[in-house]
Order: structure tokens, then C-alpha cells, then sequence
């Protein structure tokens, strides 16, 4: 017996959001550029989801705190969902340094994929230190290291590594 209901309207497609974690100078940038371009996915940058406010602290050298970072959090997960609400995937960059930042980004998100992008202090601070015109200050790194809980479940890649070979062991590591 046919139905004569309509068929049902198809689904979106499952959407991978690969979320780049780590301290300045860890390059999550530069590593989420050239995936996001491999993968032909785009690519969100957390400083570009900051407030005037917060980058101008950042810039006289102010850590900022939680209080400054909630907005900044939730906008970079509506971002997130909208992917997820279109079937789109993409590759996110936040330093999402505490295990709670962590869970406002990733709760409820199963194609969440995180890459921790860790390394030495030094290599660390020579990265910084070579930058022009960001407003993120060498000075503030030791607080960064200070604040970092280092996630227990993503996937952790050592800097020293290039760009492309990080880039091709997280395709590697995560099947993309």
C-alpha cells in the first residue's frame, strides 16, 4: 500500500569540527590554516572572536580572566553549532587552556575532535618574541603555561615538528 507521505526531508551530513588547542606561539594558526585548506574546510580563529576590550587588555600585557573569556567562549561555540546545524565541518583554533573552557566548547558536540599543540617553554618564547604586530606580549606566555590544564583525551602533538608534518599526522590520527 503506497504512503502518501512525503519522503523525509534528508539529514544533514555528520560534521567534524577539529578544535586546535594550546598555548601562544604553539602555532595553532598556522597549523589550522594549512589543514583547514587540505581539507578543504574552513578555517575559525578564536582571536578573531575577541572583543576590542578583551584584545586591548591583552595588548597593555593583562591576562585575561574568566569574567573576559565567556563571551568570547560562546561566541566561538555558536560558531560551532552553526556548522553543526548546516552538516559542515571545520577547524577551530582557541587556546581553550582550562579543562572547563574545554567543556563549554566541546559539551554536546560528538564530532568534536581536539589536538593539544604543546611544547618547550623556549621554542615557545622565541615564537612569540619573533611576531609583529599581535597583540598577544611575550611577557604573558609564563601565564598561559601557569593556566594550561593539559587535556587528558586530544590528541597530542609535539611543536617541534613543521607545520606540514603536524598537519599530516592529525589528518593521519583523526581519518580525515
Amino acid at each position: 500500500m503506497p504512503s502518501d507521505l512525503p519522503p523525509p526531508a534528508p539529514r544533514p551530513s555528520p560534521s567534524t569540527i577539529v578544535l586546535l588547542m594550546g598555548v601562544a606561539g604553539s602555532g595553532k594558526t598556522t597549523v589550522g590554516r594549512q589543514l583547514a585548506a587540505e581539507l578543504h574546510w574552513p578555517y575559525y580563529e578564536a582571536d578573531d572572536f575577541h572583543s576590542t576590550a578583551n584584545k586591548e587588555k591583552m595588548g597593555r600585557g593583562v591576562p585575561l580572566d574568566d569574567t573576559d573569556r565567556a563571551p568570547w567562549l560562546a561566541a566561538i561555540r555558536r560558531a560551532m553549532d552553526d556548522c553543526v546545524a548546516q552538516g559542515r565541518s571545520a577547524v577551530f583554533s582557541c587556546s581553550a587552556l582550562k579543562e572547563k573552557y574545554r567543556e563549554v566548547l566541546a559539551a554536546g558536540l560528538p564530532g568534536l575532535r581536539l589536538v593539544h599543540l604543546a611544547g618547550d617553554r623556549g621554542l615557545l618564547a622565541q615564537r612569540i618574541a619573533g611576531r609583529t604586530g599581535h597583540y598577544m606580549k611575550p611577557g604573558m606566555l609564563d601565564s598561559q603555561l601557569a593556566t594550561l590544564e593539559a587535556p587528558r583525551d586530544a590528541l597530542a602533538l609535539d611543536i617541534s615538528q613543521s607545520p606540514a608534518e603536524l598537519v599530516a599526522a592529525i589528518k593521519r590520527a583523526l581519518a580525515l
